[in-house]
């Protein structure tokens, strides 16, 4: 399963043409929970042209097609990669940077 996400997640990660997927995934590591207001935030105040909705669509296709996403559901839905991924992604993203 672990080697079949990892093919996953490589084969998403080489179609980000603008680093966009890169970028939400290194804010979703970090180990804290994050809001799509959150994240739409900072990857804006970083310099991409996103939108809210975009953003969420990506988070939504993290989650049910990569499996890696977890969602934390309250009033505002925050997002996180999944415990066991967590250095996976960093060493995928580290092969990317």
């Amino acid at each position: 399963m672990r080697e079949e996400i990892r093919r996953r997640l490589v084969n998403y990660l080489k179609r980000d043409k603008k680093g966009i997927r890169r970028e939400v995934l290194g804010i979703l590591v970090d180990g804290r929970k994050h809001t799509t207001n959150e994240i739409y935030e900072i990857v804006k105040s970083k310099g991409y042209d996103v939108n809210l909705r975009g953003i969420s669509a990506m988070l939504g296709l993290m989650n049910t097609r990569l499996g890696i996403v977890r969602t934390e559901m309250s009033e505002k839905n925050r997002y996180y990669i999944k415990s066991e991924y967590v250095e996976l992604v960093k060493s995928i993203l580290r092969e990317f940077s």
